[in-house]
């Protein structure tokens, strides 16, 4: 209910292209930052993009000029467009968003994405 819920996920060729989404409750107030991570097997957790309440955008240097972070406030809803992906994009993505008044974390429960011809 509380956890937010990523879709969007499969399989892709080599530049091929997918877009993620990430929806919150309702229930989830005061939202600052919304971002997705990824994590490949045997990798930690890594930051790939990152949007705040007032705008500011952080992508990692890996996916930078290729993914596309992008908010709908209204709906609570966080979106990662992925283009020119490559094999090393292969990973779980989860969706992360942080709140105050209570500071708080949620994480999603991660959407695969395969890159492989």
């Amino acid at each position: 209910q509380v956890q937010p819920v990523e879709s969007g996920g499969g399989l892709v060729q080599p530049g091929g292209s997918l877009k993620l989404s990430c929806a919150a409750s309702g229930s989830i107030l005061n939202i600052k930052t919304m971002a997705w991570y990824r994590q490949a097997p045997g990798n930690q957790r890594e930051l790939a993009a990152a949007i705040t309440s007032g705008g500011s955008i952080n992508y990692a240097d890996s996916v930078k000029g290729r993914f596309t972070i992008s908010r709908d406030n209204a709906k609570n809803t966080v979106y990662l467009q992925m283009n020119s992906l490559k094999p090393e994009d292969t990973a779980v993505y989860y969706c992360n968003i942080v709140t105050d008044r209570p500071r708080q974390s949620y994480w999603g429960q991660g959407t695969q994405v395969t890159v492989s011809s």
